[in-house]
Protein backbone atom coordinates (compact mmCIF):
# COMPACT_ATOMS: atom_id res chain seq x y z
CA UNK A 1 0.00 0.00 0.00
CA UNK A 2 3.06 2.65 0.53
CA UNK A 3 3.68 5.78 1.52
CA UNK A 4 0.48 7.17 -0.48
CA UNK A 5 -1.54 6.02 2.56
CA UNK A 6 -2.69 8.66 5.53
CA UNK A 7 -4.00 7.90 8.90
CA UNK A 8 -6.07 10.71 10.24
CA UNK A 9 -7.21 10.42 13.82
CA UNK A 10 -11.07 12.42 14.31
CA UNK A 11 -10.72 15.66 15.73
CA UNK A 12 -12.33 15.02 18.90
CA UNK A 13 -11.99 10.95 19.53
CA UNK A 14 -11.20 9.41 23.39
CA UNK A 15 -12.19 9.81 26.75
CA UNK A 16 -14.27 12.50 27.81
CA UNK A 17 -13.76 14.60 31.00
CA UNK A 18 -15.87 12.01 33.02
CA UNK A 19 -14.08 8.85 32.24
CA UNK A 20 -10.45 10.60 32.84
CA UNK A 21 -12.09 11.81 36.31
CA UNK A 22 -13.12 7.78 36.91
CA UNK A 23 -9.34 6.42 35.97
CA UNK A 24 -7.79 9.00 38.20
CA UNK A 25 -9.86 8.64 40.73
CA UNK A 26 -9.76 4.94 40.40
CA UNK A 27 -5.71 4.82 40.10
CA UNK A 28 -5.65 6.73 43.26
CA UNK A 29 -7.20 4.33 45.25
CA UNK A 30 -5.45 1.62 44.05
CA UNK A 31 -2.46 4.11 46.17
CA UNK A 32 -4.31 5.01 48.83
CA UNK A 33 -7.93 3.51 49.58
CA UNK A 34 -8.50 0.91 52.23
CA UNK A 35 -8.16 -2.42 50.58
CA UNK A 36 -9.42 -4.36 48.82
CA UNK A 37 -10.37 -2.13 45.89
CA UNK A 38 -13.30 -2.52 43.78
CA UNK A 39 -15.43 -1.13 41.29
CA UNK A 40 -18.98 -1.69 41.62
CA UNK A 41 -19.42 -3.02 37.74
CA UNK A 42 -17.13 -2.58 35.54
CA UNK A 43 -15.88 1.51 36.20
CA UNK A 44 -16.44 2.37 32.51
CA UNK A 45 -17.59 0.18 29.21
CA UNK A 46 -14.12 -0.83 27.96
CA UNK A 47 -13.13 -4.88 29.06
CA UNK A 48 -9.64 -3.82 27.77
CA UNK A 49 -9.44 -1.06 30.60
CA UNK A 50 -11.31 -3.39 33.46
CA UNK A 51 -8.29 -5.64 32.80
CA UNK A 52 -5.62 -2.87 32.78
CA UNK A 53 -7.33 -1.85 36.30
CA UNK A 54 -7.35 -5.45 37.58
CA UNK A 55 -3.38 -5.57 36.82
CA UNK A 56 -2.93 -2.49 39.42
CA UNK A 57 -5.13 -4.44 41.99
CA UNK A 58 -8.04 -2.87 41.44
CA UNK A 59 -10.92 -5.65 41.11
CA UNK A 60 -14.26 -6.19 40.03
CA UNK A 61 -17.33 -6.84 41.92
CA UNK A 62 -20.84 -7.24 40.31
CA UNK A 63 -22.81 -6.57 43.30
CA UNK A 64 -21.80 -5.29 47.07
CA UNK A 65 -21.70 -8.52 48.25
CA UNK A 66 -18.89 -9.17 46.20
CA UNK A 67 -17.45 -6.47 48.09
CA UNK A 68 -17.71 -7.12 51.88
CA UNK A 69 -14.42 -5.52 52.82
CA UNK A 70 -12.41 -2.22 51.88
CA UNK A 71 -13.40 0.15 49.40
CA UNK A 72 -16.36 0.17 46.52
CA UNK A 73 -15.47 2.49 43.26
CA UNK A 74 -18.95 3.75 42.18
CA UNK A 75 -18.91 3.59 38.72
CA UNK A 76 -18.64 6.51 35.93
CA UNK A 77 -22.49 5.68 34.69
CA UNK A 78 -23.91 6.43 38.07
CA UNK A 79 -26.26 4.33 40.44
CA UNK A 80 -29.16 4.56 42.45
CA UNK A 81 -28.91 6.04 45.84
CA UNK A 82 -29.73 3.15 47.83
CA UNK A 83 -26.77 1.55 46.48
CA UNK A 84 -24.66 4.04 47.78
CA UNK A 85 -26.30 4.58 51.50
CA UNK A 86 -26.08 0.65 51.29
CA UNK A 87 -22.08 -0.09 50.71
CA UNK A 88 -21.47 3.22 53.91
CA UNK A 89 -23.98 0.83 56.17
CA UNK A 90 -21.68 -2.44 55.47
CA UNK A 91 -18.15 0.51 55.88
CA UNK A 92 -17.44 -0.35 53.33
CA UNK A 93 -15.04 3.23 51.91
CA UNK A 94 -17.33 4.95 48.92
CA UNK A 95 -15.49 6.44 46.20
CA UNK A 96 -17.80 8.14 44.10
CA UNK A 97 -16.71 8.45 40.62
CA UNK A 98 -19.92 9.10 38.83
CA UNK A 99 -19.56 11.29 35.88
CA UNK A 100 -20.50 15.08 36.69
CA UNK A 101 -23.07 15.44 33.78
CA UNK A 102 -24.04 12.21 34.98
CA UNK A 103 -25.19 13.84 38.22
CA UNK A 104 -26.77 16.73 36.32
CA UNK A 105 -29.25 14.26 34.70
CA UNK A 106 -30.01 13.10 38.34
CA UNK A 107 -30.48 16.39 39.56
CA UNK A 108 -32.68 17.04 36.86
CA UNK A 109 -34.91 14.29 37.13
CA UNK A 110 -35.45 14.56 40.90
CA UNK A 111 -36.53 18.83 40.73
CA UNK A 112 -38.78 17.57 36.89
CA UNK A 113 -40.29 14.61 39.67
CA UNK A 114 -41.18 17.29 42.45
CA UNK A 115 -42.35 20.13 40.25
CA UNK A 116 -45.39 17.27 39.08
CA UNK A 117 -44.26 16.16 35.84
CA UNK A 118 -44.52 12.58 34.26
CA UNK A 119 -40.46 11.99 33.74
CA UNK A 120 -39.79 10.50 30.04
CA UNK A 121 -35.83 9.43 30.30
CA UNK A 122 -34.62 8.78 26.58
CA UNK A 123 -31.89 6.19 26.72
CA UNK A 124 -30.97 2.50 26.64
CA UNK A 125 -33.08 0.31 28.93
CA UNK A 126 -31.04 -1.80 31.19
CA UNK A 127 -28.78 0.73 30.65
CA UNK A 128 -26.44 1.25 34.37
CA UNK A 129 -26.73 4.80 33.40
CA UNK A 130 -30.29 4.79 32.97
CA UNK A 131 -30.76 2.31 35.97
CA UNK A 132 -29.50 5.17 37.72
CA UNK A 133 -31.11 8.38 36.25
CA UNK A 134 -34.36 6.44 37.14
CA UNK A 135 -33.87 5.82 40.61
CA UNK A 136 -33.72 9.45 41.04
CA UNK A 137 -37.27 9.83 40.36
CA UNK A 138 -39.24 8.30 42.58
CA UNK A 139 -41.05 5.25 40.40
CA UNK A 140 -42.50 8.32 38.03
CA UNK A 141 -40.40 7.37 35.03
CA UNK A 142 -40.30 5.90 32.19
CA UNK A 143 -37.50 4.89 29.80
CA UNK A 144 -38.27 5.33 26.13
CA UNK A 145 -35.63 4.41 22.88
CA UNK A 146 -37.37 5.76 20.00
CA UNK A 147 -40.95 6.63 19.74
CA UNK A 148 -42.54 3.29 19.09
CA UNK A 149 -41.46 3.30 22.84
CA UNK A 150 -44.56 6.20 23.14
CA UNK A 151 -47.26 4.08 22.13
CA UNK A 152 -47.49 1.59 25.20
CA UNK A 153 -47.60 4.51 27.20
CA UNK A 154 -50.37 6.24 28.86
CA UNK A 155 -48.80 9.93 29.21
CA UNK A 156 -49.77 12.51 31.49
CA UNK A 157 -50.53 16.51 30.13
CA UNK A 158 -47.10 17.54 31.68
CA UNK A 159 -43.84 15.48 30.48
CA UNK A 160 -40.53 15.97 31.79
CA UNK A 161 -37.44 14.33 29.88
CA UNK A 162 -34.20 14.36 30.49
CA UNK A 163 -31.30 12.29 28.33
CA UNK A 164 -28.68 9.70 28.92
CA UNK A 165 -25.97 11.58 27.97
CA UNK A 166 -24.45 9.59 25.02
CA UNK A 167 -27.94 9.75 23.28
CA UNK A 168 -28.16 11.66 20.38
CA UNK A 169 -29.53 14.90 19.44
CA UNK A 170 -31.66 13.65 16.28
CA UNK A 171 -33.00 10.77 18.64
CA UNK A 172 -34.09 13.37 20.93
CA UNK A 173 -35.72 15.76 18.72
CA UNK A 174 -37.92 12.62 16.86
CA UNK A 175 -39.01 11.78 20.65
CA UNK A 176 -39.89 15.32 21.69
CA UNK A 177 -41.84 15.82 18.49
CA UNK A 178 -43.89 13.33 18.78
CA UNK A 179 -44.90 14.05 22.98
CA UNK A 180 -45.40 17.71 21.89
CA UNK A 181 -48.07 16.24 19.07
CA UNK A 182 -49.59 14.62 22.23
CA UNK A 183 -49.22 16.14 25.89
CA UNK A 184 -50.17 19.71 26.67
CA UNK A 185 -46.87 20.63 28.17
CA UNK A 186 -43.49 19.06 27.20
CA UNK A 187 -40.48 20.36 29.35
CA UNK A 188 -37.00 19.52 27.99
CA UNK A 189 -33.95 18.94 30.08
CA UNK A 190 -31.05 18.24 27.43
CA UNK A 191 -28.52 16.37 29.29
CA UNK A 192 -26.72 15.06 26.26
CA UNK A 193 -22.89 15.37 26.97
CA UNK A 194 -21.63 18.00 24.42
CA UNK A 195 -18.18 15.46 24.34
CA UNK A 196 -20.51 12.63 22.85
CA UNK A 197 -21.81 15.27 20.06
CA UNK A 198 -18.33 16.67 19.27
CA UNK A 199 -17.18 13.22 18.70
CA UNK A 200 -20.08 11.97 16.55
CA UNK A 201 -20.16 15.55 14.97
CA UNK A 202 -16.15 14.45 13.83
CA UNK A 203 -16.44 10.98 13.26
CA UNK A 204 -19.37 11.43 10.72
CA UNK A 205 -16.72 14.40 8.95
CA UNK A 206 -14.00 11.88 9.09
CA UNK A 207 -16.21 9.23 7.92
CA UNK A 208 -17.67 11.59 4.84
CA UNK A 209 -14.15 11.46 3.62
CA UNK A 210 -12.46 8.25 4.73
CA UNK A 211 -11.96 4.91 2.49
CA UNK A 212 -11.97 3.10 5.69
CA UNK A 213 -12.99 3.87 9.38
CA UNK A 214 -11.70 2.43 12.23
CA UNK A 215 -13.56 2.90 15.65
CA UNK A 216 -11.80 1.89 18.88
CA UNK A 217 -13.51 1.09 21.62
CA UNK A 218 -15.33 -1.57 24.58
CA UNK A 219 -17.93 -2.78 21.91
CA UNK A 220 -20.38 -2.76 25.20
CA UNK A 221 -20.24 0.87 25.36
CA UNK A 222 -23.40 2.54 24.11
CA UNK A 223 -21.96 5.37 23.00
CA UNK A 224 -18.80 3.91 21.18
CA UNK A 225 -21.35 1.79 19.02
CA UNK A 226 -22.96 4.73 18.45
CA UNK A 227 -19.98 6.05 16.82
CA UNK A 228 -19.74 3.56 14.66
CA UNK A 229 -23.30 3.12 13.50
CA UNK A 230 -22.81 7.08 12.42
CA UNK A 231 -19.40 5.87 10.26
CA UNK A 232 -20.80 2.75 8.76
CA UNK A 233 -23.72 5.06 7.48
CA UNK A 234 -21.27 7.12 5.53
CA UNK A 235 -18.19 4.48 5.19
CA UNK A 236 -19.16 1.20 3.99
CA UNK A 237 -15.97 -0.09 5.18
CA UNK A 238 -16.38 0.53 9.15
CA UNK A 239 -15.00 -1.98 11.65
CA UNK A 240 -15.16 -1.82 15.62
CA UNK A 241 -12.63 -3.26 17.84
CA UNK A 242 -11.74 -2.68 21.04
CA UNK A 243 -7.83 -3.90 20.88
CA UNK A 244 -5.19 -3.44 18.08
CA UNK A 245 -4.30 -6.88 17.65
CA UNK A 246 -8.00 -7.46 16.18
CA UNK A 247 -7.02 -5.48 13.02
CA UNK A 248 -6.22 -7.11 9.87
CA UNK A 249 -4.25 -5.69 6.78
CA UNK A 250 -7.10 -6.67 4.67
CA UNK A 251 -9.40 -4.70 5.70
CA UNK A 252 -7.08 -1.84 4.27
CA UNK A 253 -6.45 -2.95 0.70
CA UNK A 254 -6.66 -0.18 -1.83
CA UNK A 255 -7.28 2.48 1.06
CA UNK A 256 -5.73 6.21 0.83
CA UNK A 257 -7.23 7.18 3.32
CA UNK A 258 -7.89 5.83 7.01
CA UNK A 259 -10.02 7.41 9.47
CA UNK A 260 -9.47 6.31 13.05
CA UNK A 261 -12.08 7.73 15.85
CA UNK A 262 -12.85 6.23 19.55
CA UNK A 263 -15.49 6.58 22.05
CA UNK A 264 -15.58 8.09 25.33
CA UNK A 265 -14.68 5.18 27.51
CA UNK A 266 -11.30 5.01 25.16
CA UNK A 267 -7.59 6.11 26.84
CA UNK A 268 -5.70 7.80 24.41
CA UNK A 269 -3.32 5.08 24.41
CA UNK A 270 -5.13 2.17 23.06
CA UNK A 271 -6.03 5.18 20.13
CA UNK A 272 -2.19 5.23 19.61
CA UNK A 273 -1.77 1.20 19.56
CA UNK A 274 -4.27 1.21 16.99
CA UNK A 275 -2.57 3.78 14.84
CA UNK A 276 0.89 2.27 15.16
CA UNK A 277 -0.60 -1.05 13.95
CA UNK A 278 -2.06 0.48 11.05
CA UNK A 279 1.27 1.67 10.30
CA UNK A 280 2.69 -1.67 10.51
CA UNK A 281 -0.29 -3.43 8.29
CA UNK A 282 0.36 -0.44 5.80
CA UNK A 283 2.79 1.60 5.58
CA UNK A 284 0.68 4.64 6.00
CA UNK A 285 1.54 7.88 7.44
CA UNK A 286 0.04 8.95 10.49
CA UNK A 287 -1.04 12.64 9.44
CA UNK A 288 -2.49 13.65 13.15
Amino acid sequence: MGSQVTIEVAAHAGVCYGVERALSMAADAAASAPAPVHTLGPLIHNPLVVRELAETGVGLADTLDDANAGSVIIRAHGVVPSVIEAARERGLAVIDATCPYVKRVHHAAERLVAEGYQLIVVGESGHPEVEGIMGHADGRARVVSDTSDLEGIELERRVGVVVQTTQTQDNLSRIVSELTRRVDEVHVVNTICSATQERQQAAAELADRADVMVIVGGKNSGNTRRLAQICSERCERTRHIEDASELDAAWFEDARLIGVTAGASTPSAHIDRACTRIQELTGAAHAR
